[in-house]
């Protein structure tokens, strides 16, 4: 199978089911362990109104979740569950990237290696599994990479442009190569890109070391949506030049992206077990087929936030969730799912 013949549609496209992995540790939530499987249970049925939601748990754990989604007002036929063990719920890293046909449209899981961030929390090896695990439960072909790559390093568009940042795919605990030409090629025969924009450094705090998911995503083709803050945020510099580098950016046609700014909530997201400031971002939503999910900080910044993604998707009706708790281990909506394309 040519890798080159195969590419990474963008999240817009239509989509055949949203892909999440059940909590199975409750000590990652130091303060808040109780609540996370109502969130997740209400996350799945936010899912389950426009499109089928796919989740990885244990076996032992499908009972008590049916019954959480259904409490939740799941379109419980709508909700399937699969025997795949995890260590973690971070499905848009550890899960497959889904790759489509250019001449078919066969949908292929693209496996790449997980090491949780650079080696920060182990193990991993369940997690690692994952898009393996969905492949053979799917019964879809599988392409493996020897490289580390997570799903929210990357962002597409429908013209094959990435992006991505410095901080991570740099970063010597990835383990790629150092020179950016050589990177390239890996995601572009990787993922069947042809243009690669590189962002900066990532939101003060980001246990992924800055994932582009927190920073900017493209709305279309030709715009893109992208965290700013205030002087006073320890993340403002690095937002700025991120902000001054998609400037410079262009699309296919060779024209200046139209950019939206999307700022960080206002006040900060405090850990309760330990003072921590969280890296709580609003360009972590989750696109689905006539839909846009969208966290929610418990702030009236999220009134304006929901204004602005409303704005930029007309059209798609815009949900907001709590993400208070979720965000404790360093998330919100977009990092918990993964996306599988029809």
């Amino acid at each position: 199978m040519s890798r080159s013949a195969f590419y990474l549609p963008p999240e817009w496209a239509p989509q055949a089911a949203v892909w999440l992995s059940w909590p199975s540790n409750p000590a990652l939530w130091p303060g808040r362990q109780e609540a996370i499987p109502s969130f997740f249970a209400g996350f799945a049925a936010a899912i389950s109104q426009f499109e089928p939601v796919r989740i990885n748990a244990a076996l032992e754990r499908h009972a008590d979740i049916f019954a959480l989604a259904k409490k939740a007002g799941a379109r419980m036929e709508r909700v399937e569950l699969f025997d795949h063990s995890t260590d973690d719920v971070w499905c848009r890293d550890h899960g497959p990237l889904f790759l489509k046909s250019i001449e078919t449209g066969e949908v292929v899981v693209s496996d790449w290696v997980f090491n949780a961030w650079g080696g920060k929390f182990e193990p991993c090896d369940k997690d690692d599994a994952t898009p393996r695990r969905i492949a053979h439960s799917l019964g879809m072909r599988c392409v493996s990479h020897e490289e580390i790559l997570e799903g929210g390093a990357v962002e597409v568009n429908g013209a094959r442009q990435l992006l991505t940042t410095e901080s991570v795919m740099l970063n010597p605990n990835r383990k790629l190569p150092k020179d950016k030409a050589d990177i390239e090629h890996i995601l572009k025969d990787g993922l069947g890109v042809d243009e690669i924009f590189w962002l900066g450094e990532g939101l003060d705090g980001d246990d992924t070391d800055g994932h582009i998911d927190n920073l900017a995503r493209f709305v279309s083709d030709d715009t893109i949506l992208a965290a700013t803050a205030e002087p006073s945020s320890p993340s403002y510099a690095a937002l700025r030049d991120n902000w001054e580098r998609l400037e410079k950016l262009r699309t296919k046609e060779g024209k200046p992206f139209n950019l939206i700014a999307l700022p960080l909530p206002p006040e900060p997201v405090i850990a309760p077990a330990d003072g921590r400031v969280l890296p709580a971002s609003y360009v972590n939503y989750l696109l689905v087929n006539g839909g846009v999910l969208m966290p929610f900080y418990g702030q009236a910044a999220d009134a304006a936030a929901k204004a602005i993604l409303e704005k930029a998707f007309p059209g798609l009706r815009v949900v907001g969730l709590d993400c208070r708790d979720v965000l404790i281990e360093g998330g919100a909506l977009h990092c918990l799912s993964q996306q599988q394309p029809m």
